[in-house]
């Protein structure tokens, strides 16, 4: 298998490039930076910007399959950055595997496509998109996705076989975002649990994730391809856990106090709403301190039933919790975050 992986440079996206090498893989690497690293394990990168289809239409040349990471994450207000890189971004996907006979396509989606604001509690894959309040509520990273997930799926057929993966909170080493945005925010004091801290949530440690996509890889080729093509899969550790508890044991990591001020999810909502004004009104840059969306994914419990990831995909998170924050803590330690 020749793969080629968008996003290469980033979090997940150098775990899955990693797992490919291992295997003995070619594989090429589509990013807008340099990563002397990656082209050190025999990676051939290819330097470009989702956003232009030429050049991702040029990185498909020669692929059997494409792992599409590359995504701009967040909760900035400016809602065309989101769906120019993640849904134009991902149109430019399709077309590029389309043109070069590219058999199969590997998605990384989000089970915020389907959030919408309420307790999601073992849901399955037949909960549907909301895009009506994603947009209401400003949520561009989610309804971006949502269309960009919608456009692969509905890209199954022919020559193409699709799938879309949904890691929920991807953890581990390496992380440049979620955790040491966390222990930025505990360290200014700026850390405030929402809600009254019985949310429990699915999170996913990374190296299970990126296992994850070449198992997806491997089901779209040969005889399960028609049952996994053209459909998404929520993937986690498969244990829940209470979301601030979880935050708390980070923290604790690096011998940080755990969170003791608290808001309510109201009073989040309202600070929320303001701040999407100001960012608006103002044409502010960069993500608010907080918004509705964020307020509602830190109040509520939002865990999943894995079960079609395990049957089609033969998904097993290999790398258990307790063990990946073993792993964690040793990173975190060692660059002191």
């Amino acid at each position: 298998m020749h793969a080629l992986v968008t996003g290469a440079g980033g979090f997940l996206g150098r775990y899955i490039v990693e797992a490919l090498v291992a295997r003995g893989e070619p594989v090429r690497g589509f990013a807008r930076g340099e990563y002397p690293e990656l082209a050190q394990l025999g990676v051939e990168m290819d330097r470009g910007d989702i956003r232009d289809p030429a050049a991702i239409a040029a990185a498909c040349q020669g692929i059997d399959c494409v792992f599409h990471t590359a995504a701009r994450p967040g909760i900035e207000m400016n809602g065309r950055l989101y769906d120019e890189a993640n849904h134009q971004g991902t149109l430019n996907v399709i077309a590029g595997c389309r043109a070069a006979g590219v058999r199969r396509l590997v998605f990384t989606s989000s089970p915020s496509v389907v959030f919408a604001g309420a307790d999601q509690c073992s849901i399955d894959e037949s909960v549907p998109y909301d895009l009506e309040w994603l947009k209401s509520h400003r949520a561009y990273y989610s309804l971006s996705k949502a269309l960009a997930e919608q456009a692969v799926l509905a890209a199954q057929g022919g020559a193409l076989r699709t799938c879309a993966l949904r890691p929920h909170l991807v953890w581990g080493p390496r992380d440049s975002h979620l955790i040491p945005r966390l222990i930025a925010r505990a360290r200014a004091g700026r850390l405030r649990r929402v809600g009254d801290g019985t949310n429990r949530v699915d999170m996913i440690y990374v190296e299970n994730a990126a296992e994850a996509h070449l198992l997806a890889a491997a089901a779209l080729d040969g005889e399960t391809a028609s049952a996994v093509g053209g459909k998404a899969y929520f993937l986690s550790q498969g244990e829940p856990v209470n979301c601030w508890q979880w935050i708390d044991q980070i923290l604790a990591l690096l011998d940080l106090p755990r969170v003791k001020r608290s808001m309510s999810l109201r009073s989040a909502r309202r600070v929320g709403s303001a701040c999407e004004a100001t960012w608006r009104i103002l044409g502010l840059r960069g993500e608010p301190p907080m918004t509705r969306f964020l307020a509602a994914q830190l109040a509520t419990s939002h865990w999943f039933d894995i079960s079609a990831a395990r049957r089609d995909l033969g998904y097993q998170p290999r790398v258990s919790t307790a063990e990946g924050m073993q792993r964690l803590g040793k990173w975190l330690r060692r660059i002191q975050c």
